[in-house]
């Protein structure tokens, strides 16, 4: 089991930039995949990035070039930088994480949440 906690998240103008930070219970280096979904209002929660092991990265299409997700195994944490957001950006964030799985289409392992808001 591991338990994730999401920090970084705010209110921004659009153009701007923020960062998040996923902090994980245990050494990220025992966790396959870990990354970063989304949830705006009224929207089923979609998938922003995710990085394995290998540090392998994956990008939505909406996000690419705009986003970066990276780990840092001495901290225990997946970081999410996100710039040039756009008003359309804003939703809940949610850290998530498989274990045994090196891909994020089913997470095993879910934060709170940290609300990102994107003003025009």
């Amino acid at each position: 089991q591991v338990q994730l906690v999401e920090s970084g998240g705010g209110q921004v103008q659009a153009g701007g930039s923020l960062r998040l930070s996923c902090a994980a219970s245990k050494s990220i280096r025992s966790i396959n995949a870990m990354g970063w979904f989304r949830q705006g209002p009224g929207e089923q929660r979609e998938f922003v990035a995710s990085i394995n092991s290998r540090n392998v990265t994956i990008y939505a299409n909406s996000v690419k070039g705009r986003f970066t997700i990276s780990r840092d195994n001495t901290k225990n944490t997946v970081d999410l930088q996100m710039n040039s957001l756009y008003p359309e950006d804003t939703a809940v964030y949610y850290c998530a994480a498989n274990l045994y799985v090196a891909s994020l289409i089913s997470p095993g392992h879910w934060g709170q949440g940290t609300q990102v808001t994107v003003s025009s």
